[in-house]
């Protein structure tokens, strides 16, 4: 997969992308990185990419542009158009089956905003615009590497256990069961026996039964679209009552 970022501090992403995981899966060749300047695509001595909005108010606004010609001029480079993404608060909200959505993708074009926001006309140069979430962060930059990270780890060949992310929190709609390591016996703290038997059909449905528990109790909005059957269905809305229950007890 090739991955481009356009943005105003290109300088940023390299540190982490070259870093742990997605280093080593980087220099394996599972994906490509390049950030690129977006003050390239700029014609005056300023190298100005904002200016400030009309009609007044706070802040700046990056201009349309710099924006239009860099990923015009991206998208003609290479034999193939990448899928561009834009990141702001009225985008899609970003999930595990949007990422994987993305992970088919060849090319990604991930446009970072900078300042008080983007021209509006901008945002028709985009594929798609997502959201990370109900917050502000002072640029793009953030949450593209987010969105690379997310991405980059569903690549096969990108984590030396391929089953990993296959087990992960949301890759079927649940978060992920409870997990322990050493010591079994943690000041009177027993890891459950099971783990320790030995018995791989008993571990996988210890783990399943646990990945219901921990979404009814914390994340009991995930059930709705979760792959369950019916009885773990019911399990898991009797779960969510009992929380519920409580909570109002409380």
């Amino acid at each position: 997969m090739m991955i481009e970022a356009l943005s105003v501090i290109p300088e940023v992403f390299d540190p982490y992308l070259s870093a742990s995981v997605l280093g080593r899966a980087r220099r394996r060749g599972v994906f490509t990185f390049e950030a690129h300047d977006l003050r390239s695509w700029t014609h005056d001595r300023h190298r100005t990419v904002d200016d400030a909005p009309f009609g007044g108010g706070q802040g700046m606004l990056m201009m349309c542009g710099p924006l239009f010609e860099a990923v015009e001029d991206l998208r003609a480079r290479g034999p193939r158009r990448p899928h561009v993404v834009f990141f702001s608060p009225c985008g899609r909200p970003y999930s595990q089956a949007l990422a994987q959505g993305l992970a088919a993708r060849d090319r990604l074009l991930l446009v970072c905003g900078r300042y008080e926001g983007m021209d509006e006309r901008a945002y028709e140069l985009a594929d798609e615009t997502v959201s990370l979430g109900d917050y502000v962060l002072t640029g793009g930059e953030l949450a593209a590497l987010a969105l690379i990270d997310s991405v980059v780890r569903l690549l096969p060949g990108a984590l030396g256990d391929e089953q990993s992310a296959q087990d992960e929190s949301f890759s079927d709609g649940l978060l992920e069961y409870a997990q322990y390591t050493r010591p079994a016996d943690f000041r009177g703290r027993r890891v459950p026996e099971v783990l320790l038997s030995g018995d791989h059909a008993k571990v996988d449905a210890w783990r399943r039964e646990s990945a219901i528990r921990r979404t009814a109790r914390w994340r009991p909005d995930l059930l709705d679209a979760a792959t369950l059957t019916v009885l773990e269905r019911a399990f898991a809305g009797e779960l969510a009552g009992r929380a519920e229950g409580e909570g109002q007890d409380g």
